[in-house]
């Protein structure tokens, strides 16, 4: 499975490339990230984004778009920004039919390092040590989109399981419905 991971932000929007399947050593294809002027009006930041993401999209043809999953913070136009730079990787990878991922901070965090609460610096010792890199990805932004991809590859056939699970348990507790005609005597 080939993940882009996608760490959203409006400044610098972190992209990483993750191949691999569950339970394997995983190897980064690439990593980046796609930077706009915060001084730039925000229509065209937007723009520079779609574009960077449609680069790697191009360059790299994954599967899947592994998201972070934008959260609640107390500065609004931060949140605000981080959501508007994630609509617009999502957008790119469902126009071209690419399925969309969503996962928390948390939960990337839990995947990487085993704890929820772990700090940037750990989560890129992790990333740098699970892909045998040499040193953690730069900035922390490029760290984190791997983070993301490795999350996914990582959490998708246990998902993947539960939603088969629960669509074959819906699919055996639906009620059976019958058709009862009034029929018409002459």
């Amino acid at each position: 499975m080939r993940v882009l991971g996608v760490d959203p932000g409006l400044t610098r929007c972190g992209v990483g490339v993750v191949e691999g399947v569950a339970g394997r050593p995983l190897t980064m294809c690439g990593v980046g990230v796609v930077r706009t002027p915060p001084e730039a009006e925000l229509g065209l930041r937007l723009v520079a984004i779609e574009q960077g993401i449609e680069q790697w999209l191009d360059d790299y043809r994954p599967e899947v778009l592994a998201v972070e999953r934008v959260f609640s913070q107390h500065n609004v136009s931060t949140v605000m920004g981080t959501a508007q730079a994630s609509a617009v990787a999502m957008l790119c990878a469902s126009r071209r039919g690419i399925p969309v991922a969503l996962h928390t901070p948390s939960e990337v965090k839990a995947a990487v390092s085993g704890s929820g609460r772990a700090d940037k610096a750990q989560v890129g010792a992790m990333v740098t040590r699970l892909l045998r890199l040499d040193a953690p990805p730069k900035p922390a932004d490029a760290a984190d989109a791997l983070a993301l991809a490795i999350c996914h590859i990582w959490r998708a056939p246990a998902q993947n399981r539960l939603q088969q699970a629960v669509a074959a348990h819906k699919s055996r507790t639906a009620p059976v419905r019958t058709a009862v005609r009034k029929g018409r005597t002459s």
